[in-house]
């Protein structure tokens, strides 16, 4: 086939652009320029240099094209100017949900042109056509299966997606790294947010709102207890950065019209639930479940819970789960599974 392979510089989309390059398809690798360099100059050198020298070392020593595509502002105006509007409102965005559905499944397809018959990524996860429906199947690796991220593409953008890794574990697309002596083949593995690289997260927010000093009280007796800069450097369930004695304290519930921090010490009674409301689905198949006992994940990683999902009308749902868990906050995205099938996601309003 003739495949459009989207290179990131790290060692899981080398791995898949040799795999596929291996099988005798006919490779273009795109690079594709969606960091906010300009914005954090101040910060020094940046990573996507990094990423691009990589990414131009796998493409020369498998003898294939390299091109470069600017997203940036396309990025900025479906992923930035979100995160940001979420944060402000005291809600708990996942950007790079919207990178993939928006962006590299997204935005990346029309600009490149119909000749390519596949765009294939190094994501963990897997696509099957079934009974006329492209299914977003799980990979073998509990920890690395980014079906969770995947969760808002369509039939559309899953008839064109490819991904080779589907059907390995880190450790195998490790292994291949070294058979294919990649010059990324020791390179760590990225974490944050995709358009950030290495800054940190509340270095971006700190760029965009800045610090708005407000209290921290005590959920329980009102007691105020300290300070902090703004309430949209916290999310629900936070225990890490509260830089307070007598701990350790959890972050329970955020007033963003007033400002307020409200926390509390360890007490699951208090701080754990087992039921949040969702809306804005996206059904993978686009038909929404018949199950109404589903599996389903609020947080990338490899923990699921048996949950039931019933429907308040065709905008809104109830979640309840087989256990409470105490960092369930708005804006966060719950994706629903049925075995190893992702069946799409939504986001928790409260």
């Amino acid at each position: 086939m003739k495949i459009a392979v989207l290179l990131s510089g790290g060692v899981d989309s080398s791995v898949a652009l040799s795999l596929l390059k291996n099988e005798g398809h006919e490779i273009t690798a795109y690079y594709l320029k969606i960091w906010l360099q300009d914005e954090f100059s101040f910060l020094g050198d940046c990573p996507w240099e990094e990423d691009l020298e990589y990414a131009r070392g796998v493409c020369d020593q498998a003898d294939v094209p390299l091109e470069i595509i600017s997203l940036q502002n396309e990025y900025w105006d479906n992923v930035v100017t979100y995160t940001i509007s979420e944060v402000k409102e005291g809600r708990t965005p996942n950007p790079d949900i919207f990178c993939n559905s928006l962006i590299k499944f997204g935005q990346f397809y029309f600009k490149i042109d119909d000749s390519y018959e596949k765009v294939a990524s190094g994501h963990y996860a897997k696509v099957e056509l079934v009974n006329g429906k492209y299914l977003l199947k799980r990979s073998p690796d509990p920890v690395k299966d980014q079906t969770y991220f995947l969760a808002y593409l369509n039939q559309k953008q899953l008839s064109r997606a490819y991904f080779p890794l589907g059907n390995y574990r880190k450790s195998e697309v490790r292994n291949f790294a070294e058979q294919f002596n990649l010059p990324n083949k020791n390179r760590k593995d990225s974490q944050g947010i995709c358009f950030l690289g290495q800054v940190k997260f509340n270095g971006f927010i700190k760029q965009h709102l800045g610090f708005k000093k407000g209290d921290i009280i005590v959920s329980e007796t009102g007691e105020k207890i300290g300070e902090h800069e703004g309430y949209y450097y916290f999310t629900i369930g936070q225990r890490s950065g509260l830089r307070l004695g007598g701990g350790p304290w959890y972050v329970v519930k955020k007033d963003t019209s007033k400002n307020i921090i409200y926390i509390s010490k360890e007490n699951k009674s208090q701080r754990s639930r087992n039921n949040f409301k969702v809306a804005k689905f996206n059904w993978i198949t686009e038909e929404r479940p018949q199950k109404q006992n589903l599996k389903v994940k609020i947080r990338h990683g490899q923990r699921f819970f048996n949950c039931a999902l019933n429907f308040l009308d065709d905008k809104t749902a109830e979640v309840i789960l087989d256990e409470p868990d105490q960092g369930i906050a708005p804006g966060q995205f719950a994706v629903f599974y049925d075995d190893k099938i992702c069946l799409g996601g939504s986001v928790i309003t409260e």
